[in-house]
Order: structure tokens, then C-alpha cells, then sequence
């Protein structure tokens, strides 16, 4: 059954260090959260069911390097507090990026999923933190939770992450129907590989006005993107569909197709040899409708290949 979730990419960049205010903390802190506020309330419109914030979403450009961890400790959860009520009084999930400190005095760069209720349900650390943020203190992260929402699960992917092949065949193998990218970078053709290679829709945040924030389904086609002129987008995105190739699969699909009409789409973005098939009703899910036709998916028929492969009487 469709699962539809309206999701709104906040790729924005933080302001500048104001040099006239380094010594103004509590100033500093105030007027960051009012910045995010005022470009939260340019998507709540729309009402989105999830609202992303990019990499370290509340850290000034330019911030001196010996004032970094002062602003953090004045800073403590006072931003996620603030997103917490808006979450509540919204309806609506937010990831909030930033790096936060441990009990030992260590930092993360972590990105933290509130639900709809305020409350803080999931939280992932960046992975693969590059060697500057390792020389401040910022660890590697050792997991990939997988968060459960409303709407379907969720994964992430902080900015240098998605240069490793390690981070991305976990979520193949854990199946996300989400992957969430807060980040300083784009990732160029990386993003739309991800999504095709875990066969899942994934969105970029990115904190700098000059990179386009996307959305990416489950074979890799871009399906909306932020401009120049405007950084924050929203997109709403069905969740219920799955990769299938077209081999052996072509008159399952014309089957399925006349039997559910307009409540079923199948999209080819050419070139790869597979579909997206997605199921636009309200009460038949697209797990259903493979079963249904006995459409062999993309991974299954992969796999029997792989099968055929390796048996020794196949081989020379």
C-alpha cells in the first residue's frame, strides 16, 4: 500500500563567524537557533512528515579553531531542545546533525532522529570521520542503527562516509527504506549509486549554498533537486515499491499493470536493465502485488545467477 512521506532536504549553509561577536556566546547560540528557525518555517507549509538539517547544522563558518568547543559547551542541547518543540508542535520528524560530546570527553559527529513526539528515538555517528576531526577528539562511529519510524526505516550517511564501500554494503545487506545524508559535500554520482546499490530511496542535505540538495529512488533517478536560488526543498516519495529486472519479468509486469491500473506505476530508468515498480494503493502493497505475478526482484534474481555461476557444472 502506498506509503507516502513528504520529506523537506534544509540543505543550507550556517552563517559566518561575525568576528565582532567572539566573545558574545550566549549571543552566538541565540542567533543560531533563530537561523534554523527561520528556515524550518519556510518548509512547515507544506507540513512535512521529516525535516534534515546538514552536517554540523549549528557550527559558524569560519568559527575560530579556539573557540569550536566553547560554543559547543554554551551551546549544549539547547538547538536540539528547540527542535524538539518544533517537532511536537508540528507533527513531523527532524534530524538534527551536529557533534556532540561523550561523558569522556570525546565528540561525535552524529546525526539524532526526533520523532514526532519531541523525542530523541535514534541517533547514528559518522563513520568514517575524516583525519582533522580525529585530531580534535571526534571518534569514528561503530554502528549502523537502523531507525524505525511512522513511515518505514531510516539509515544515514555523514558527508566523507559515502566514499566507503564497507558502510555501503551494511546497508544492503540491513535494507533501509531510507537513507538519510546530512553532509558538507555533495558525493556526485556516489548518491545515486548508493540508492541503486541498496536499493533505496536516499536524500542529500548539504550545508553549502553552491551543492544542490537531491532526491535519489531506488534506481538511482534523481527525482527533485534544490536550485541555485533556493536551498530548501521538499519532496514527497512513495516507500512501497522494489527493484525487479526485466529479464523473464515482461509479461508479469503487463499483467500486473492491467489488472491495477493507474495503482500501480513501473518505471524504467533506462540503461540498467531493471524497474521500480511502486504500488499506488490504498489497500494492496507492492509485496503483495510481486507475489501476486511472481515477479523475481533484482537481488533474487541476482543471486540465482550468481548460483548458476558458481555451480562447478556450469564452469570451464
Amino acid at each position: 500500500m502506498a506509503r507516502n512521506v513528504k520529506i523537506s532536504s534544509l540543505g543550507k549553509q550556517p552563517p559566518r563567524f561575525p568576528i565582532e561577536e567572539k566573545t558574545n556566546y550566549e549571543g552566538l547560540v541565540e542567533d543560531m537557533i533563530q537561523f534554523w528557525k527561520g528556515q524550518i518555517d519556510i518548509v512547515l507549509p507544506d507540513k512535512p512528515d521529516l525535516i534534515i538539517l546538514p552536517e554540523n547544522c549549528d557550527r559558524y563558518w569560519g568559527t575560530p579553531g579556539e573557540m569550536v568547543v566553547p560554543f559547543r559547551k554554551a551551546m549544549g542541547t539547547r538547538m536540539l531542545d528547540e527542535l524538539r518543540n518544533i517537532a511536537r508542535e508540528n507533527n513531523c520528524y527532524i534530524v538534527h546533525s551536529s557533534s556532540l560530546e561523550k561523558p569522556d570527553g570525546t565528540w561525535r559527529n552524529a546525526a539524532v532522529m526526533i520523532d514526532r513526539s519531541g523525542e530523541v528515538i535514534g541517533q547514528y555517528n559518522k563513520n568514517h570521520t575524516v583525519v582533522t576531526e580525529i585530531n580534535k577528539g571526534i571518534l569514528c562511529g561503530a554502528d549502523t542503527p537502523i531507525i524505525k519510524t511512522d513511515f518505514g526505516t531510516v539509515g544515514f550517511a555523514i558527508c566523507f562516509d559515502l566514499n566507503f564501500d564497507e558502510l555501503r554494503l551494511k546497508y544492503k545487506e540491513l535494507h533501509p527504506d531510507l537513507i538519510v545524508f546530512p553532509s558538507m559535500y555533495h558525493g556526485g554520482l556516489m548518491e545515486a549509486y548508493w540508492a541503486y546499490s541498496c536499493r533505496t530511496h536516499f536524500v542529500g542535505c548539504t550545508g553549502v549554498d553552491t551543492l544542490p540538495n537531491e532526491f535519489y529512488s531506488p534506481v538511482g533517478h534523481k527525482l527533485a533537486t534544490s536550485t541555485n536560488y533556493y536551498q530548501p526543498i521538499t519532496h514527497t516519495v512513495n516507500l512501497d515499491c522494489k527493484v525487479a529486472h526485466i529479464d523473464f519479468n515482461g509479461s508479469k509486469f503487463t499483467a500486473m499493470k492491467k489488472k491495477y491500473g493507474a495503482d500501480v506505476t513501473i518505471f524504467d530508468p533506462g540503461l540498467l536493465g531493471c524497474v521500480l515498480i511502486t504500488s499506488k494503493s490504498e489497500t494492496v502493497s507492492i509485496e503483495e502485488m510481486v507475489a501476486e505475478f511472481e515477479i523475481e526482484l533484482l537481488d533474487d534474481y541476482f543471486d540465482r545467477s550468481l548460483a548458476h555461476h558458481h555451480d562447478p557444472a556450469n564452469r570451464e
